[in-house]
């Protein structure tokens, strides 16, 4: 008999003879053909495959008791704020007297945490870069700029004369125009794109902050002193007359950010990907980005400049919720702000008698919880 081994066509295959030590030349090797491996079954399939926010049930309930714990956090916080050390008796009109004169406070926490989460989250997923906060544009020296103007042209008798209401939304309205024209001229025509625009906005920033320094130079000493205490970020002094305008321009651009969060994460996936789906990248980068300014004006004429704190909220946001969808992340961000922020504002006012310098310690106890996620996780 040949070296050929001899079987039914039915139950084998030939295949061209391989070159090997234990074939020798000029066979022909077969293999048996066996029958293909059983489908999964349905129901186990279904199971294992997970579309959506959350890879799996556990995944879900994890995210849902975070939720939920920083929600009971957020809510602690506010009743101590509202509550601590009102000696008067229980809901009494003495009571609720001094309660109703610190619900401004926990309004002025709430709102400014909601713009800085909102903002930021939004505008590092548009630059697709989680380093760099809105702050990188030049708002918070554009609205130094203004401040320092108006002392150094009309003195301290020009913040009285144009009133507080007059000045929040000059201010406000100057920083949005801004924003919208520089992203309207940067990332229109046939070169604009995201990084040239982050670039003008370092040198704009820092050309705005230059100018406001020479300009303090030169003020009387007794009106920068005046200046200093207002371009300095304090919850304690924000305006309570102010909140009418913040909140609802607030709850407007943040409420529009989330009903568009299914868009983020299209352009999370970066300009190409997301044209390649049929999203108008630059059109939806401009809607965002005009968001993100609106939002950061109104929380920076409300309380003054705050760098750091939507910088913290947004990396632990990432850190704790754990998932790409950011209809989950921006809520997450939100009442970690609350908590971050209150907790801060809790203990320089009945603990430590610094309640001017709330940044002080959102930059030291954030700082270190931000360090300490970094170190753990090994990655932004």
């Amino acid at each position: 008999m040949s070296a050929e081994t001899l079987v039914r066509p039915a139950d084998t295959q030939a295949i061209e003879p391989l070159p090997s030590e234990d074939v020798q030349p000029g066979t022909t090797t077969v293999v048996t053909n066996r029958p293909p491996p059983p489908a999964p079954d349905s129901d186990v399939a279904a199971r294992t495959r997970s579309v959506g926010p959350y890879i799996s049930a556990q995944h879900r309930t994890r995210y849902l008791v975070i939720l939920g714990s920083l929600i009971v956090a957020a809510l602690v916080l506010c009743v101590l704020i509202l509550t601590w050390g009102n000696d008067f008796e229980f809901l009494s009109d003495k009571w609720w007297r001094v309660s109703k004169m610190r619900i401004s406070a926990v309004v002025v926490i709430l709102t400014v945490t909601f713009a800085q989460a909102m903002a930021t989250v939004t505008f590092q997923t548009v630059t697709n870069n989680r380093i760099i906060t809105p702050s990188i544009m030049g708002f918070e020296s554009l609205f130094i700029l203004i401040q320092t103007g108006i002392v150094y042209f009309l003195g301290t008798r020009g913040l009285t004369g144009l009133g507080t209401t007059g000045q929040f939304l000059l201010q406000s309205a100057v920083m949005v125009g801004f924003a919208v024209l520089l992203y309207s001229w940067l990332l229109s025509g046939r070169f604009g794109n995201l990084h040239i625009m982050l670039l003008v906005g370092i040198v704009i920033g820092t050309g705005l902050g230059s100018l406001s320094t020479f300009m303090q130079r030169m003020l009387d000493p007794n009106e920068f002193d005046v200046l200093r205490a207002r371009l300095f970020a304090n919850i304690g002094t924000a305006k309570v007359e102010l909140l009418p305008y913040a909140v609802p321009i607030c709850l407007a651009a943040g409420l529009g950010i989330w009903l568009l969060g299914r868009r983020l994460n299209v352009l999370a996936l970066g300009p190409q990907i997301a044209t390649n789906l049929g999203l108008n990248h630059r059109r939806q980068t401009m809607l965002m980005l005009t968001l993100v300014a609106v939002l950061m004006a109104m929380s920076t004429s409300l309380v003054g400049p705050m760098t750091f704190l939507g910088f913290l909220m947004a990396t632990l946001a990432y850190s704790i919720s754990d998932t790409h969808d950011h209809r989950r992340i921006l809520p997450v961000a939100w009442l970690l702000g609350v908590v971050i922020l209150g907790a801060a504002y809790f203990l320089l006012k009945h603990v430590f008698p610094m309640v001017d310098a709330v940044m002080i310690i959102v930059e030291l106890i954030g700082g270190a919880v931000f360090l300490l996620v970094i170190v753990k996780r090994g990655r932004l």
